[in-house]
């Protein structure tokens, strides 16, 4: 069997288009060295108007495979597109903690998030001239028991024919177990995919690409962990970006995404797809 056969094509998808300048160029930059086949935009962030669309329209044009996604936004310090949404820290979305809390704990009305969802939906074929290639969420918040349920009749009314984003992997126990962000991320993906595939839409077979973002971290291994056993069609998620003061002012991830563009940008990473036989084309 040929080394082009054995190829698992992946998604790799950069996070948080529209949060920052410095995060968008980064971003555009990785899309331009064919680093990078996917990339999610947050239609509420500060870094989204026309410009930064058409540069981005224009990137993923010249790219061989660079699908642009929305990236639903349901949380703090962003604010809603939708007149009269509940529930709000003032005029910000909640928390993402006080979020996934008041989802399990069955307070939150799926209706404001089905609203939301579609006016973020609009907003992007608005901008971008068509619907989304696949939607995703910001700090995962489409997982969220109720949310889920506006996030999936949104999208199923919008822009059916989208793929939506799990954050599950069939792991070994003990593997599941060493990471907890992505053991919590596994379950509650579990009713994700199955609210989904009640509407007919189409999700990542498999997801990788969660860490401790506060700690100082190899990303070239973690990469390496992410690719090894990905299936065919698996998604990684990732968060490259140039600093400024936009993000700094939003985000607490600043160097992070430093180190993870410097990363995929170097000869270093286009071994490691290379010797995983992945392949981002």
């Amino acid at each position: 069997m040929s080394t082009a056969a054995r190829l698992r094509h992946v998604w790799l998808c950069a996070d948080d288009y529209g949060i920052s300048p410095g995060v968008n160029r980064a971003i555009r930059d990785l899309i331009a060295r064919g680093r990078l086949n996917a990339t999610s935009v947050m239609m509420v962030g500060p870094a989204i108007d026309q410009s930064e669309v058409a540069a981005l329209s224009a990137a993923a044009k010249a790219s061989a495979r660079c699908a642009i996604g929305l990236h639903v936004t349901l949380s703090a310090p962003f604010r809603p597109l939708t007149m009269h949404f509940r529930p709000l820290d003032g005029d910000m979305f909640m928390a993402f903690p006080k979020l996934l809390r008041a989802g399990l704990m069955r307070r939150l009305d799926s209706e404001f998030f089905r609203n939301e969802v579609r006016a973020q939906l609009l907003a992007f074929a608005e901008a971008f001239g068509r619907p989304p290639d696949f939607v995703d969420g910001h700090q995962h918040v489409q997982l969220f028991p109720q949310v889920r349920d506006g996030f999936v009749e949104a999208v199923s009314e919008i822009a059916p024919k989208a793929w939506v984003r799990q954050g599950g992997r069939d792991l070994p126990l003990a593997q599941r177990l060493a990471s907890p962000k992505a053991l919590v991320l596994d379950l509650l993906s579990s009713q994700f995919r199955r609210r989904a595939g009640r509407a007919g839409l189409a999700f990542n077979p498999a997801f990788a690409g969660a860490y401790d973002f506060t700690r100082a971290a190899d990303f070239g291994e973690l990469m390496r962990q992410f690719l090894e056993g990905l299936p065919e069609g698996g998604l990684v998620m990732c968060h490259p970006g140039f600093v400024d003061e936009v993000l700094t002012g939003l985000d607490p991830m600043t160097d992070v995404r430093e180190r993870e563009h410097g990363y995929l940008a170097s000869d270093a990473f286009a071994q490691l797809l290379a010797t995983s036989n992945v392949t981002l084309g």
